[in-house]
């Protein structure tokens, strides 16, 4: 790939560099897991897409500019840069939209999305289960065929965004009779607060409620909210979880920014000789990814589907991630552990990145079994 960039992306550029410039909230927004924090981020989902910035890749139908991987890239790196807000939408629009573009109907498309940009409409992702998180495909949540639609009942747990969010989408064993736990499963779409749906909010290390279980009896579906066909809801899952361990979750430009804040903490701090080697590596380690994730998309707008080599980008920023947020909290010593500095934030969030999106003890076995060749392990 060719990492000089033309004229009209570095132009794209420095267009998003302006309006963030002149747009970004002078002051942090609350955090988005509470409710003001949640209902501030929603606003700002709003400000972004009436100019076109909340999805710079979509299609212009759709709300975004129709601008590609690449700038998308470059939009990403400008964002964080600027220290704009975390993006309360980011399940719809990672997650579910990618899912939508590959397998989804147009009505569904034409319906789902635009609300989606403008933050109208913010969505949470449920698919972990008590006995069903890395193994996926072992749940239980059914979804039983009923007139025009279908019945969902069970429970899903650990669910992202869903104490404050609108809609939620995951996977139900439809067909319960096929011999194989993947086979069977058909991926929904549905309303956080339609009948029979309970929202328990489960809270964090510092008391915010990050997630949530979600307890469902008997909650109507329609047709039109299934994605794909019926009973293959599996393969239209692994096509989500490609984009959530691979290139869509976690841009770059989130470290590229981090490192830099991390080396100007440190300078802050007298440049102390404890630190160098950390700061350094984490400087290094963003640079790398960022030329990784390059790198992926160029093979991905060559046609190359994102395999199982999206479990590397996930155990790399995932484990990135604690070890920049670690060093931050050191370099700041007892003040590190206020609760509501941005460090501490980050880096109670990042503690949960080994774990979800697939843990990264999975991620390894299929970095071993599929990229290596290696056998199996004892399971």
């Amino acid at each position: 790939m060719d990492l000089a960039f033309t004229q009209e992306e570095e132009a794209f550029r420095a267009e998003a560099r302006g309006w963030l410039k002149a747009h970004v909230p002078s002051a942090p927004l609350p955090s988005l897991e509470t409710e003001e924090g949640f209902a501030a981020h929603r606003a700002w989902e709003a400000a972004l897409a009436a100019d076109r910035w909340s999805v710079v890749d979509w299609p212009t139908a759709y709300g975004g500019r129709d601008a590609g991987l690449v700038r998308w890239l470059l939009f990403e790196e400008e964002y964080y840069a600027a220290g704009a807000p975390g993006r309360v939408g980011q399940n719809g629009v990672s997650l579910l939209a990618p899912t939508l573009f590959g397998h989804g109907t147009e009505e569904q498309r034409a319906r789902v999305l635009p609300p989606m940009a403008r933050g109208e409409v913010v969505w949470a992702q449920a698919w972990s289960e008590p006995e069903a998180g890395s193994d996926l495909a072992s749940l239980r949540s059914r979804a039983v065929r009923t007139g025009g639609g279908w019945l969902l009942s069970g429970q899903k747990t650990w669910s992202s965004r869903a104490a404050f969010a609108d809609r939620a989408f995951g996977l139900f064993r439809s067909d319960p009779d096929r011999p194989r736990p993947h086979q069977g499963l058909t991926y929904l779409m549905f309303d956080l607060r339609a009948p029979g749906v309970t929202v328990r909010p489960i809270r964090r290390l510092d008391g915010k409620p990050a997630f949530a279980e979600l307890f469902l009896d008997e909650v109507f579906v329609p047709d039109e909210d299934v994605i794909g066909r019926p009973g293959e809801g599996w393969r239209v899952a692994m096509a989500t979880a490609a984009d959530e361990r691979g290139l869509t979750l976690r841009s770059p430009g989130r470290f590229l920014a981090g490192a830099g804040r991390l080396a100007a903490l440190w300078r802050a701090r007298g440049c102390p000789d404890a630190a160098r080697r950390r700061v350094a590596d984490a400087l290094i380690g963003a640079r790398a990814y960022q030329l990784f994730t390059y790198a992926a998309a160029s093979r991905h707008l060559d046609g190359v589907s994102l395999g199982p080599e999206s479990s590397l980008n996930k155990v790399f920023w995932s484990e990135y991630d604690i070890a920049l947020t670690e060093t931050a909290l050191d370099l700041l010593g007892p003040e590190g552990e206020l609760a509501d500095t941005e460090w501490a934030e980050r880096y109670v969030f990042s503690l949960a990145g080994p774990v979800y999106a697939g843990t990264n003890e999975i991620q390894r076995d299929i970095i071993a079994e599929r990229l290596l060749g290696l056998p199996k392990g004892r399971r």
